[in-house]
């Protein structure tokens, strides 16, 4: 059985807002190695939400592709686990 991947966002540019095409993500801060503990977030009905630990907004785009976010640079893929 194939597992749903959850989309993980990084804020290393500092940025009071996140674009994203997801509702359930991981918030991971900054870029490793300066990122926080890695947070599940889920917006769940509405469609904004503040990460715990640095305080970034995430709102939802319904324009965006399902887990992709603007600016495309908050994407973050952990390249040793791909």
């Amino acid at each position: 059985m194939a597992e749903k991947s959850v989309p993980h966002f990084q804020n290393s540019a500092g940025l009071r807002e996140i674009r994203v095409g997801a509702k359930e993500f991981m918030c991971i801060g900054a870029k490793p190695p300066f990122d926080h503990p890695h947070v599940y977030l889920d917006m769940g009905s509405d469609s904004e939400t503040v990460c715990p630990y640095c305080s970034t907004l995430y709102r939802y785009d319904s324009t965006l592709k399902s887990g992709t976010c603007a600016p495309a640079d908050a994407l973050w893929i952990d390249s040793e686990a791909a």
